[in-house]
């Protein structure tokens, strides 16, 4: 009788236990608040600035949603919780990044300016030398590559410093290409003479 009795209290302990654990609930207000931090981190521009913390939020948020997929309901709350806590981290650091990438891009504006300068001092050389297939082509390039300067720095003041930063790297790689491509039209020019 007490084996009885003692075989039904454990079928009834495993019975509530699975009741308590197969009835857990996916964490919806968690997801939720966890996509609401990622969208307000978004608007202040993390993605552009804390991109690589703004992705380990976008990274946790969807792999709540996996978890909830896969009724992991624990593991999706915490990386629900994880993903808020990384967009709220990403939402903190927008305004010291921002500012650092405004000092490197205004730093490099002089060694922009220069090798812009230099671009076209080597144009004018190439175009008298008659060292360049198209005269107007490279005034052309020359011509795009002194606007993007001018954009370059219109963007910053227009506070738009992710888009002033990356078109500021881009025409430097710019401008040494082009650099390059006229020194060699100018040796290839004095090679045939």
């Amino acid at each position: 009788m007490k084996h009885a009795v003692r075989g039904m209290g454990v079928i009834v302990c495993i019975v509530a236990l699975s009741l308590v654990f197969g009835c857990a609930k996916p964490p919806t207000k968690e997801i939720a608040d966890a996509e609401k931090a990622i969208a307000d981190a978004k608007a202040k521009e993390a993605d552009l600035y804390v991109w690589d913390i703004f992705a380990k939020a976008q990274d946790h948020v969807k792999k709540a949603t996996e978890m909830v997929a896969a009724k992991k309901y624990a593991e999706a709350k915490t990386a629900a919780l994880e993903a808020a806590k990384a967009a709220q981290e990403a939402t903190g650091l927008v305004e010291a990044n921002k500012k650092k990438m405004k000092e490197d891009v205004e730093a490099m504006l002089p060694d922009l300016q220069k090798a812009l300068d230099e671009v076209k001092s080597l144009a004018t050389v190439a175009i008298k030398k008659k060292a360049v297939a198209s005269k107007e082509e490279l005034q052309s390039a020359v011509g795009k590559l002194e606007l993007d300067m001018t954009s370059v720095k219109e963007q910053i003041e227009a506070g738009a410093v992710r888009q002033a930063y990356d078109l500021a790297k881009s025409l430097m790689d710019q401008a040494n290409a082009q650099k390059q491509s006229l020194s060699d039209a100018m040796a290839q020019h004095a090679a045939k003479k």
